[in-house]
């Protein structure tokens, strides 16, 4: 393994970013979990940062890209008709609530939010955007400007006119103790002054993650989007749901994370575990927004037969065994079993989570600061104890963790007692 490091370090940017002081290789996978090449297996709370939606080596999704191989057509374009991609593309359509939806593929999260980026600056004639603190939305050009967390930004140029607003941070001290109805007033109280002093007319759009995954798991109480809507609506500005992570029933309450708001966006972004591991993205936008680029479109690869075939075998099988209900119970004996254990675990911060969809953020006991070592520590003992885990924060101190939504109730207890048994030898560490 040393040598395929090194082998990785002279040709791999030094940024990307490796988890582990001993990166691991996934050589094999079957349900959900993983085996690396020294033969260690793991139960794998992570999914390939979400995206191993149903798990690993599922028959329905293989049986269906062997089909499409069998056909030796890999690729055509969108220049013709895909009958995958309209398949899929009418299951999303009907599933988003969106009326006379339409749906455009792409290949990752960060180009489908690119294009509903451009879909919204287009139809408003306006480069100016709202977003949301401590939102990550990918790592291209434009979405780098709408993304407000320091560590994932590499220069202060966009393409667009910014401004980003309060949603997703109680931990600050002007919103300490507010209830979820006192902090929601203050929060539009702030997006009535953005749009009073520091924009002009025609704003384009409001992009936001309903749970937000680099920052951590953080999210917004019930109802804020509702009541952004209200505001946005009042100026005709478009809202943009971006439902990378938080799509397909994950977060147990909702098929898609902003329908727990109680809104329907004027576009929704997708990607990640739609493929199960096939490179998938795209929007579902309403048809008169969609329809509105004057200029002639097309996608190389997005929406190539290969990853129709995978997305809508996945998307089925999501359907077909309820795991929207599925991800429900197994996250609520998580994040259950995590809140109890909290108060007897001071590295504790906070737990938080809707669904398979949860995060515990360590600090320092001493000092309740943000403690990325301590997280650092967990990721270590959780890898020797056999879990995959992530983490993510604006200070890189929280454990997030997102397992296949086809996680059974004995796996999620065996996954919640090795969480529970590392942060308990991490705790000790520091009590010592």
């Amino acid at each position: 393994m040393s040598d395929l490091l090194a082998r990785h370090r002279a040709v791999m940017p030094n940024w990307l970013a490796l988890y582990y002081d001993e990166p691991i290789e996934i050589v094999s996978g079957k349900g959900n979990r993983v085996v690396d090449a020294s033969g260690r297996s793991y139960l794998d709370f992570f999914a390939g940062i979400l995206t191993n939606m149903i798990g690993y080596n599922v028959p329905e999704v293989r049986e269906a890209v062997e089909r499409q191989l069998a056909t030796g057509v890999v690729h055509t374009s969108t220049v013709y008709l895909l009958r995958g991609q309209i398949e899929l593309a009418e299951k999303i359509a009907r599933l988003s609530g969106i009326q006379d939806a339409k749906v455009f593929f792409t290949n990752s999260g960060t180009e489908a939010n690119e294009a509903a980026l451009l879909l919204a600056t287009y139809a408003r004639k306006s480069d100016q955007v709202l977003a949301m603190r401590q939102s990550y939305h990918g790592r291209s050009f434009g979405t780098v400007g709408v993304t407000s967390n320091r560590s994932w930004k590499n220069n202060s140029l966009s393409p667009l006119n910014v401004h980003f607003l309060h949603g997703a941070d109680r931990h600050l001290a002007q919103f300490r103790g507010l209830s979820d109805a006192g902090y929601i007033e203050a929060c539009v109280d702030d997006l009535r002054h953005v749009l009073s002093t520091a924009v002009s007319s025609d704003v384009a759009a409001l992009i936001a993650e309903p749970i937000q995954g680099v920052g951590g798991f953080t999210m917004a109480p019930d109802g804020l989007f509702a009541a952004y809507q209200e505001v946005l609506d009042s100026e005709g500005i478009l809202f943009i749901s971006d439902e990378v992570q938080t799509g397909w029933g994950r977060t147990g309450s909702a098929f898609f994370g902003i329908q727990n708001h109680g809104v329907t966006p004027d576009m929704m972004t997708f990607a990640k575990g739609l493929g199960n591991g096939f490179a998938v993205g795209g929007v579902v936008a309403r048809g008169d927004l969609m329809d509105n680029l004057h200029a002639v479109g097309l996608a190389t690869f997005g929406g190539n037969p290969i990853s129709m075939a995978a997305a809508n075998a996945t998307l089925d099988y999501v359907l077909d065994h309820d795991l929207q209900a599925s991800a429900a119970r197994t996250g609520a004996l998580i994040i259950d079993g995590l809140r109890e254990a909290a108060p007897r675990l001071p590295i504790v911060g906070d737990v938080r989570g809707r669904g398979l969809m949860f995060a515990v953020e360590l600090v320092d006991p001493a000092t309740g600061e943000p403690s990325p070592a301590l997280a650092n520590r967990f990721m270590e003992e959780s890898r020797k104890a056999g879990l995959l885990a992530g983490k993510g924060g604006l200070r890189g101190n929280v454990l997030r963790m997102a397992p296949p939504l086809t996680l059974t109730m004995e796996e999620a207890a065996e996954g919640l007692g090795i969480i529970l048994g590392v942060l308990e030898t991490v705790n000790a560490e520091v009590a010592s």
